[in-house]
């Protein structure tokens, strides 16, 4: 494991720290998954707009519709 060095607000680490406690795990524990969930925030963006782009290229549409056509159920 590699460790970084980070610069924050003293108040703003020490109520991470607190909140860390709270939920009974250290301000590491809590960064780490943090850094999980962020590296994956970008393969998700990714993964939808292939997903986008695949669905653009197989619906079609007949439109544009009008209003009334858009409400008809």
């Amino acid at each position: 494991m590699k460790n970084i060095t980070l610069s924050a607000d003293e108040n703003l680490i020490e109520r991470a720290r607190q909140v860390a406690r709270e939920q009974q795990r250290t301000l590491n524990d809590a960064f780490r998954e943090w850094l999980t969930q962020f590296t994956q925030q970008s393969k998700r963006v990714e993964e939808y707009d292939a997903l986008m782009e695949e669905l653009r290229k197989t619906v079609r549409s007949n439109g544009p519709y009008t209003r009334d056509e858009m409400n008809e159920r």
